[in-house]
């Protein structure tokens, strides 16, 4: 299969690509550039939407609050991940809701290792890309990590792996699985989206749903909501189990201090777990044996040193539990990142003498109860909090004689607190446990700012 495949999904169809961001404008690229004369259209909610790449003149753009209602004229809808159909019911039965992943996956699912969960799949990502790499495979790495996956097929080769970080938007509404299938864990988190949170769970379990017999399907044996998915929906493809102990549905595990490996009833001690590890926390070492079992279950032979130079020589990535300085005694780290309770508790356990902790943002309306724990239970002495969903936050703090809170909505503010609060020789974790959409464009601006304040002298 090739990108033959993809335009034979497109030939004399008439076209709407919805979203005319990152993605939309490399899909416009690809079929303006195979197909020039395609009866083409554009509908962004953005009035002030960049078209000034589109040059055909026959090319119709519709923007505004009612850019969906046209949806229904079209034979194929390329959707970027953004929109939010769940509010739409106009759609008729001759409509194909497409997107790029679809698209892509159509033609080269037999060639993709697919990662998607609703915290550690950028890192899974591309630490299995590293590791791939490390070992003398060729492989590409695309999808919600920032490259649209159109402008990597003129790089594709028959050879390659293509490794694809995949969001439930992007699942949504695919028709065809990836041949190696790794979902991570599921955390209430885009609620907005979706109309339930079970609408959500379903999206990402297409990344199984929508495998063939042959295809392998990762996950985590002991996530009791895998589990119950697993159950319920009964995908056809491999299961192959994860997990952080020895367990006998597991083919990758951690034994203390190993990484191992179960494969034909024979289990293989691939190398030890060091302190040297670039990847800290229970959640990581996790990821890790993901991406160990995504990479074995994709070669032929495996060499478990060529393994372990690998994963000891991969860098993580920025606003993910990332050092940032040393200042006045105090080490600063950004996990801006996080954005639900249970990424900031891990966190937490994989950072030590956190004394204090910077929580809040935009509120989505998620569950925040499993933050008490930390209020009450935890070393932390010393919570900031901001934005609405800090607010909601602080209720839930019940602050005990060694717990002090603090309110800023001013980032500046934020550090100078957390400078004059925290105790000489422990950490201050930014952890928001929420979204950064209620000050920030998303969260790489709110950790960059949070950096640039902490460095400032």
């Amino acid at each position: 299969m090739s990108k033959d495949a993809i335009l034979a999904q497109l030939k004399n169809k008439r076209i709407l690509l919805l979203g005319f961001g990152k993605e939309g404008k490399s899909s416009y690229q690809f079929i303006n550039e195979h197909y020039p004369d395609a009866d083409l259209s554009i509908a962004d909610a953005n009035p002030d939407v960049d078209t000034s790449i589109i040059k055909n003149k026959a090319h119709r753009v519709i923007t505004g609050n009612d850019y969906l209602d046209i949806i229904a004229q079209y034979d194929i809808v390329i959707k970027t991940p953004g929109i939010s159909l769940k509010d739409y019911h106009l759609l008729t039965k001759k409509t194909i809701i497409s997107s790029q992943t679809d698209l892509f996956l159509n033609a080269y699912a037999d060639q993709c290792i697919g990662i998607t969960g609703t915290k550690g799949k950028s890192t899974t990502t591309s630490l299995i890309h590293h590791i791939l790499q490390s070992i003398g495979q060729s492989s590409l790495i695309a999808g919600n990590i920032g490259i649209p996956l159109f402008d990597i097929i003129p790089k594709i080769s028959k050879k390659d792996k293509i490794i694809i970080e995949l969001s439930s938007h992007q699942l949504e509404f695919i028709r065809r699985g990836p041949a190696i299938a790794v979902l991570l864990n599921i955390f209430e988190e885009h609620l907005d989206h979706y109309n339930s949170f079970y609408d959500y769970q379903s999206a990402k379990f297409n990344i199984a749903i929508k495998q063939n017999e042959d295809n392998c399907f990762i996950y985590p044996v002991s996530d009791p909501l895998i589990n119950q998915l697993i159950s319920e929906k009964q995908p056809v493809s491999q299961p192959k189990g994860i997990s952080l102990h020895p367990h006998k549905q597991a083919l990758c595990y951690v034994n203390d201090p190993h990484f191992v490996l179960r494969l034909n009833e024979k289990e293989e001690i691939l190398f030890p777990i060091t302190d040297k590890i670039p990847l800290k926390g229970k959640h990581n070492l996790q990821n890790v044996c993901a991406a160990l079992l995504a990479v074995v279950l994709s070669q032929k032979t495996i060499n478990s040193s060529a393994l372990e130079k690998a994963v000891y020589s991969f860098k993580s990535l920025a606003h993910r539990m990332e050092f940032v300085a040393t200042v006045d005694q105090i080490d600063f780290y950004n996990d801006s990142i996080s954005t639900i309770p249970q990424s900031t508790i891990a966190a937490l356990e994989a950072i030590e003498n956190v004394n204090t902790l910077i929580l809040g943002g935009m509120d989505r309306g998620i569950d925040y109860t499993p933050l008490i724990k930390i209020f009450t239970d935890s070393t932390v002495e010393n919570f900031i909090f901001t934005g609405k969903a800090g607010e909601r936050m602080m209720q839930l703090c019940k602050a005990g004689e060694n717990k002090k809170c603090y309110f800023s909505n001013n980032y500046e503010e934020i550090v100078a607190i957390a400078k004059k609060v925290t105790r000489k020789n422990h950490a201050c974790l930014l952890s928001p446990a929420a979204s950064s959409y209620d000050a920030f464009k998303n969260f790489e601006e709110r950790g960059k700012l949070f950096k640039e304040l902490v460095q400032k002298t």
